[in-house]
């Protein structure tokens, strides 16, 4: 069964940038389509940007423009680069498939973001 692993969050100062990463286990990574979500304080969990196995990728409103999430099969990894940041990005980001699945959710990676 694989997992995933974030990393690469911390603190920021609004219109700075992160990049964070997720890795795979599992040998069916380049057949899956990978998504970032993130679920700020006291507010659910929601998608922020998904990339399927062609490398097509879709962002939600809120950060199009600003992130941009990438994928490297050989790796086994799925990235968020995020520029740009404003204080509501932060968030816990968690890596998944998408649709999501119960059994990828991992501990995720918390971003802050300072005004």
């Amino acid at each position: 069964q694989g997992r995933l692993v974030e990393s690469g969050g911390g603190l920021v100062q609004a219109g700075g940038s992160l990049r964070l990463s997720c890795a795979a286990s599992g040998s069916t990574f380049s057949r899956l389509t990978m998504a970032w979500y993130r679920q700020p304080p006291g507010k659910e969990r929601k998608l922020v940007a998904f990339i399927d196995p062609g490398f097509r990728t879709t962002y939600a409103d809120s950060v199009k423009g600003r992130f941009t999430i990438l994928r490297d099969n050989a790796k086994r990894t799925v990235d968020l680069q995020m520029n740009r940041l404003e204080p509501e990005d932060a968030a816990v980001y968690y890596c998944n498939t998408h649709p999501h699945s119960r059994q990828y959710w991992g501990q995720g990676t918390q971003v802050t973001v300072s005004s």
